[in-house]
């Protein structure tokens, strides 16, 4: 059993985790070995990136694993708590931002074709569909804590390892498909994303609250056995593990659901001033019924003389024109 910890503890306690250092050297030396590659071929990588993937990524997996939250996570119960929200929402949430698909497809075209190819396929659309990612994402940490699951990644190596794999793929799949900053089998619209980011946020408040009321203690023949002179009592490190839940993941979610709010405002001003311009463009050429080409495409003498007559454009628009003759002939 470690030593108490303590204040100065926390930041001098590390521990050697060779599978998940083994990994982060890895996911690190092909991220760089891309980003030169990408570089030499004149191409733009900004380094924002990889600091994104680098630095926060794989540093959050570090941390998670291998700091005083990797020495502790078999003896207190919150940090083990405070690694399953680094694991499930942090370092997720970093490693997207560090685009690695997008770095694969610039630095190996071959190779990243086929990639993208398989992101775009059908069944890629159904496992990515927002309730689906949102669902395991919700259900996977109150598996962990509410079976024999919990229990035995304190007793295996084998199963903790495994479960630093089951947290971190969810939310990879999260946040790479709803920030869409790779490609993604389907962008949804950010309405969608505000809905779903919303319902994690609530569920990672649940599951939180629902270790705090738990009168039973989680692994607790486990936890009794070891029976650590010092901290907090057993129920009481529940209580602050699963506040630490509750509690970060609203700090990491509340962001994400914010950045997701202001990405869609930004998409409607950029769609507004679309259609204004496809109004603008169409008016002057009326009188003559003739296409107008924008940056958007070609807009039909039926807009051009719509806007003319001033009736709604979007009723001479070729994507809503069937939908309002349907409406039209249901009366």
């Amino acid at each position: 059993m470690p030593p108490e910890l303590t204040v100065s503890r926390a930041f001098t306690s590390w521990t050697l985790d060779l599978p998940v250092l083994l990994a982060v050297l890895a996911a690190g030396g092909l991220y760089l070995a891309g980003m030169r590659r990408v570089r030499r071929a004149g191409q733009p990588w900004p380094a924002v990136r990889a600091v994104a993937f680098l630095a926060g990524g794989t540093g959050v997996l570090v941390i998670a694993t291998m700091s005083f939250i990797g020495v502790y996570q078999g003896v207190l119960f919150w940090p083990r708590a405070v690694q399953t929200v680094l694991l499930l929402l942090a370092a997720p949430l970093f490693l997207a931002l560090g685009r690695p698909l997008s770095l694969l497809i610039a630095a190996r075209p071959r190779f990243g074709s086929r990639a993208e190819a398989a992101v775009r396929s059908p069944a890629a659309r159904i496992l990515t569909f927002p309730a689906i990612t949102a669902l395991v994402l919700v259900i996977v940490p109150f598996l962990l804590y509410f079976t024999p699951w919990y229990e035995a990644g304190l007793r295996s190596d084998g199963v903790r390892e495994l479960t630093y794999l089951a947290l971190l793929a969810p939310g990879v799949v999260f946040f790479w498909t709803l920030l869409r900053l790779d490609p993604v089998p389907k962008a949804y619209p950010y309405l969608v994303v505000l809905w779903v980011t919303g319902a994690e946020v609530v569920g990672d408040a649940i599951l939180g609250l629902a270790i705090i009321a738990d009168q039973h203690l989680i692994a607790g023949s486990y936890y009794q056995a070891l029976a650590r002179p010092w901290g907090p009592s057993l129920r009481e490190d529940q209580v602050i593990g699963g506040g630490a839940l509750w509690i970060l993941g609203d700090i990491i979610g509340l962001p994400f659901l914010a950045a997701a709010l202001i990405a869609m405002i930004r998409e409607d001003e950029e769609e507004a001033d679309q259609v204004d311009a496809a109004i603008d463009a169409s008016a002057q050429a009326a009188a003559s019924g003739e296409a107008v080409v924008t940056a958007e495409g070609a807009i039909p003498g039926e807009l051009a003389r719509a806007a003319a007559e001033g009736r709604p454009w979007w009723e001479s628009d070729p994507r809503f024109t069937s939908r309002f003759r349907g409406q039209r002939n249901g009366k």
